[in-house]
């Protein structure tokens, strides 16, 4: 009786599975305002957890220890408990629309997509501090984020403007913008270049950096809107929100290996252990589940207008379990 007194608290509390349970979907809804977190096995809602107001895009911290999601209406960025969904912190932050982390995982940098401005922090992993070390306006409704693997320049879409921009971490200045098409969304770095959905077109712009010029348009879809390196070096996937399609990249050449439909506006990708994507479905109020190997996709009905994505997988809850406890500044 004693170990279930102490077990009901916990459920009530509303945390998640343990780790014989652990694979679970955190998926950022916007238009329903919250974060939902879904068994992957059984697709059934695990819990909610409340925002203030518009949520999109999420980011798990360098250490794998804190999923931070910026609630860009209610200025506000959560920090998440990934194994667990404790909400450890909230911040007042200006339109955090999206946000990411360096590769050394010192800086963090968020978008404004409303204000029209990028804010770069310092980030603290143990308490969870952020730091604004600077503020830059880049144009009109700046979006996604990507780095120099020397963590020294980021890059940003910036949509309205039909530009990227090159900004400096260390002095935190504009060194360069370069047009690249209507409407840039997702941009990732990528042997060397700099690879940037055409939302406003169909294409990924294959940009060099150094010369500050695109070198290459890639066709994939209408709405060419996200790019996701797959884990261990393979394929490139882009997600196209009008034609609904997810196209796999060589990781190499970058020629179009294979096109895969997937109905209801693919938006933003995470991957599972055994290599499938996760997808939000913008348009239908769905999670997509697609196995590259046959193309067959399985769908689960999540809130409206589901956003930014990420697997919880059993080797993040082992690691949290064995690691060293840390005291955190609350």
């Amino acid at each position: 009786m004693r170990r279930l007194a102490l077990v009901l608290p916990i459920l009530a509390a509303g945390l998640l599975p343990g780790p014989g349970r652990a694979e679970v979907i955190f998926v950022v809804n916007s238009m329903d305002p919250g974060v939902q977190v879904v068994d992957s096995e059984t697709r059934a809602e695990i819990r909610q957890i409340p925002v203030l107001r518009e949520p999109h895009h999420l980011a798990l911290s360098p250490a794998r220890d804190v999923l931070l999601v910026g609630d860009s209406g209610g200025n506000e960025i959560l920090f998440l408990d990934p194994t667990t969904g404790e909400v450890k912190k909230r911040e007042r932050i200006a339109n955090p629309y999206n946000l990411e982390f360096s590769p050394d995982g010192k800086t963090l940098v968020v978008t404004g997509l409303r204000r029209d401005q990028v804010d770069i922090y310092g980030w603290d992993g143990p308490t969870m501090a952020l730091t604004l070390l600077g503020r830059v306006k880049p144009g009109d409704m700046p979006s996604h984020i990507a780095y120099r693997p020397d963590s020294k320049m980021a890059y940003v879409t910036v949509q309205g403007s039909r530009a990227i921009a090159g900004i400096d971490l260390e002095t935190r200045q504009i060194i360069w913008t370069l047009q690249v098409g209507r409407e840039p969304a997702g941009i990732i770095w990528h042997n060397g270049k700099l690879l940037v959905g055409v939302m406003g077109a169909d294409y990924v712009a294959v940009v060099d950096p150094e010369a500050r010029k695109v070198e290459r348009q890639i066709r994939v879809g209408r709405g060419a809107h996200a790019l996701f390196p797959s884990p261990g070096g393979g394929p490139v996937y882009v997600t196209s929100r009008v034609d609904s399609r997810i196209t796999a990249l060589d990781p190499v050449t970058l020629d179009v290996m294979r096109t895969y439909d997937v109905p209801g506006g693919p938006d933003c990708i995470s991957f599972d252990e055994h290599g499938r994507l996760w997808t939000t479905l913008r348009w239908t109020r769905q999670i997509g589940l697609l196995d590259p190997e046959t193309g067959q996709v399985a769908t689960s009905p999540v809130g409206r207008s589901p956003h930014g994505i990420f697997f919880r997988a059993k080797d993040l809850v082992q690691a949290r379990n064995e690691a060293p406890a840390v005291p955190v500044a609350r």
